[in-house]
């Protein structure tokens, strides 16, 4: 391998290890688990319950379809519906958890800010009214001239 060679793979190694990377894969390692928990809840659990609601016709989403034609192929539209609902419930639930995380940071967030001291005010000597200094001008006058008893 060449010198530029080793640099690139040297490159693509620190690029794999860096945190945001590896919690990337994280993510989409958990999210296909999580694709395969909606699925079954989708087969397993709604499509049974469909098909007691719509009875012999309908004994899986996945295999609702229409003929085009009479002797045309098999337009099957159910497969895609259950995309949808598969799609609609991952939606909600990563929205659960996303708006569950942002209320606990909220919450963190808040909680810090009490914890904090509060800063002191520091409070700026009161300032001397007019007649103080006019006084404090008359008395600087008569220590230079005593004679003058303005």
């Amino acid at each position: 391998m060449s010198k530029k060679g080793k640099g690139l793979w040297a490159e693509f190694k620190e690029f794999i290890m860096q945190g945001d990377v590896m919690t990337m894969a994280v993510g989409i390692i958990i999210g296909g688990a999580f694709t395969a928990i909606v699925n079954s809840l989708v087969d397993d659990i709604l499509n049974p319950i469909i098909a007691l609601i719509g009875g012999d016709a309908v004994k899986n989403i996945s295999q609702l379809g229409v003929h085009l034609g009479p002797n045309g192929p098999l337009l099957t539209y159910g497969h895609f519906i259950g995309a949808i609902i598969n799609f609609l419930i991952i939606g909600f639930v990563l929205f659960l958890i996303v708006k569950s995380f942002n209320k606990m940071k909220n919450d963190a967030e808040k909680l810090a800010k009490h914890d904090e001291p509060a800063e002191e005010k520091k409070e700026e000597p009161a300032q001397p009214t007019q007649e103080e200094l006019l006084g404090e001008i008359v008395e600087l006058l008569k220590k230079q001239d005593p004679e003058n008893k303005a």
